[in-house]
């Protein structure tokens, strides 16, 4: 049987060389400049590339590529991957240990320590998924709405945010913008979440739990109705359903 090997994902610098012509006629004359980004070949063989600054930063706008599209036009970099592979290993455990250092006084209710710490992860590395989290969570805790806010739409931008690693992050997250009154938020916090799990009857019983607090029963019941077809047996989602039916109210079951 012929042995099959796993297949590497890329992952380094590739640089791109642009040509370009300066002045007209006889005076005209080509330029030659060369940038650099970091490649990283994702699961679904898309690959995202970001600029590469001089001190081995990221900077600017994450683009996708295809693989077929960046060994076309990109150039491998092994000497500069080198480089920025042993930088970003060693700004990585610095980010971990910030966030380490967050959480633990974020535990504690020392929410202005904890904040303090996540600032320095998200210095680092601006996308932390864990850092961006807990800052939020300290901006919530201070009753800080409009930081709380901006916290929520980067979080919705970055797909990480949903993925099952940080799954009890998310939940504690999505809690704390309901609870805090941020219902609006909460309820397009969990529906971000649905289009990347449509299946998962819960964010549907979230987002009807968000919905009713916004004041919008109606858009409650779609989505416990919603939530009860992939699991019948789901049993919060089936008395919040029964209690909206029998009853005008105005405030939410306690389940």
């Amino acid at each position: 049987m012929k042995k099959e090997y796993p297949v590497l994902r890329i992952r380094g610098v590739f640089s791109q060389k642009t040509v370009s012509v300066i002045g007209t006629g006889t005076t005209a004359r080509k330029t030659e400049s060369v940038a650099f980004f970091v490649a990283e070949e994702l699961e679904d063989g898309r690959v995202a590339l970001s600029s590469l600054g001089a001190e081995n930063q990221i900077f600017g706008k994450e683009v996708r590529i295809t693989r077929e599209e960046l060994l076309e036009k990109y150039l491998p970099e092994p000497q500069r991957s080198l480089e920025y592979l042993s930088v970003e290993g060693e700004r990585q455990q610095e980010v971990t240990r910030h966030v380490a250092r967050g959480d633990k006084f974020y535990k504690r209710g020392e929410h202005y320590s904890a904040e303090f710490e996540y600032g320095k992860a998200l210095a680092l590395d601006e996308e932390n998924v864990r850092a961006n989290f807990g800052i939020g969570l300290c901006y919530i805790a201070h009753g800080d709405r409009d930081k709380a806010r901006l916290v929520f739409e980067r979080l919705v931008e970055i797909e990480a945010t949903f993925e099952p690693e940080h799954k009890h992050l998310f939940n504690e997250f999505g809690i704390r913008l309901r609870t805090s009154g941020m219902h609006e938020e909460a309820l397009a916090y969990y529906a971000r979440a649905a289009e990347i799990s449509p299946d998962d009857e819960n964010l549907l019983y979230n987002m009807a739990r968000a919905a009713f607090g916004k004041g919008e029963p109606q858009l409650a019941s779609q989505h416990l109705e919603s939530c009860l077809q992939r699991n019948p047996e789901h049993p919060e989602a089936s008395q919040f359903l029964a209690f909206l039916k029998r009853n005008q109210v105005d405030e939410a079951p306690t389940l």
